[in-house]
């Protein structure tokens, strides 16, 4: 896949590995500084508001500028602010909102940088490897967020708190870096110079018109709420003597990497399985599977069905979103790809905030079992309308 490509995994890998020692650390740091839940709370709540605030904003700015200087800049920002707060953490200065202020400058890089690494993998392979290549990256960025950064978080945080925020820093300067390795233009060939509340719109109106892109936009957003409300509560199903299964709060860890391990496995054969079968009977496939596993410790509430689940899930979830990812790329115009797939996102995640607080609010009026089966039968009553977006392929939308 060239040169570029191969610049753009070592940065997206290098990257990813520092997102997972923040995500994971900065929490475990926060509980140091206060142990009051709402604030602890708020660490995630800083980390994720930027997508609502700014992800049609990041895909307007990724259709007008170089989408590689985008991720150069964001990575140095992030690379910048970690340093800074090394120095604090080192002078003993943190505090819980300097703590905030720094996950919502991370996040708001974040935005920016994968809607723009969304839109510029087009710009260095060919369309016919997009599915290898979208596999690739995931599997680069499950295994940085899952498996190696999480550990390396909880080492550093005991061995030196400083660290937490220097080692991320350094790995955000080198994907900083390899980007600048990438041969090529990666600007749009066509170049809106309309105010930018006029090109988000022309985005959303493509999205709208188009009957594929949009369906599948709602598909996702209701396969995720479901999936949110189902997870939201599913720790009181698994872990704890009073709990179904009854797993303890170790083995109830594994899952996790039980989970990244099919992910990896499912993101590295969708490309496979797509040229096999068919990419819209794969994807299908993948998503209804993804739905129907979800009952299994319900109907068989043991600790091997929990990790089989896992695994399942990770891969299907995993294979269904390379696949989906890499249709879009081919399908939307690349002088429009930033803001539809923004936009596309915005709809797709844009439920898990709702889904996680109906999950809690049903389990504990109807009872989890509710929520689990509810979940599951939402999640497959969308899956026509899936099949449907997928056998009409889209025309050309006017915008």
């Amino acid at each position: 896949m060239g040169r570029s490509f191969r610049y753009l995994l070592a940065s997206t890998t290098s990257a990813n590995l520092a997102d997972g020692v923040l995500l994971t650390g900065a929490p475990l740091l926060a509980i140091t500084l206060t142990r009051d839940p709402a604030l602890v709370s708020l660490a995630g709540v800083a980390t994720t508001l930027p997508w609502l605030l700014l992800a049609l904003h990041a895909g307007a700015l990724a259709d007008r500028g170089d989408r590689r200087r985008i991720m150069v800049i964001t990575a140095l920002v992030r690379a910048l602010a970690l340093a800074g707060m090394a120095a604090a953490v080192a002078m003993d200065a943190m505090s819980m909102p300097l703590l905030l202020a720094l996950l919502l400058v991370a996040g708001a890089c974040e935005v920016f940088n994968d809607t723009s690494a969304q839109t510029v993998l087009p710009m260095a392979v060919a369309k016919q490897s997009l599915g290898r290549a979208n596999g690739r990256l995931v599997a680069a960025e499950t295994i940085g967020n899952n498996f190696v950064g999480a550990p390396v978080a909880g080492f550093l945080v005991a061995l030196a708190p400083a660290a937490l925020f220097g080692a991320p820093a350094l790995l955000y300067a080198a994907a900083a870096l390899c980007l600048l390795g990438m041969r090529g233009a990666y600007r749009p060939a066509t170049v809106s110079t309309a105010p930018l509340r006029q090109d988000i719109a022309t985005g959303l109106r493509y999205l709208m018109g188009n009957r594929t892109v949009r369906d599948l936009a709602v598909t996702a957003g209701v396969m995720n709420t479901c999936s949110s409300a189902y997870l939201s509560v599913f720790v009181l199903w698994a872990v704890g003597e009073g709990s179904a299964i009854g797993m303890t709060a170790s083995q109830y860890g594994v899952v996790m990497a039980v989970l990244a391990a099919g992910a990896i496995t499912g993101s590295l054969l969708a490309d496979r399985l797509a040229r096999r079968f068919g990419e819209g009977r794969t994807m299908v496939t993948l998503w209804t599977v993804d739905g129907l596993v979800l009952l299994l410790p319900v109907l068989v509430p043991t600790i091997p069905s929990v990790y089989v689940t896992g695994l399942l899930l990770g891969a299907t979830a995993a294979a269904g979103n390379v696949l989906v990812v890499s249709f879009r790329q081919r399908i939307i115009p690349e002088e429009l790809l930033g803001r539809v797939n923004s936009a596309y996102r915005l709809i797709g995640m844009g439920g898990n905030p709702l889904g996680a607080a109906l999950g809690g609010l049903v389990g504990a009026v109807a009872g989890l079992p509710v929520v689990f089966v509810g979940a599951v039968a939402l999640s497959l009553m969308a899956m026509p309308l899936a099949a449907r977006a997928l056998a009409h392929r889209a025309e050309p939308v006017a915008v």
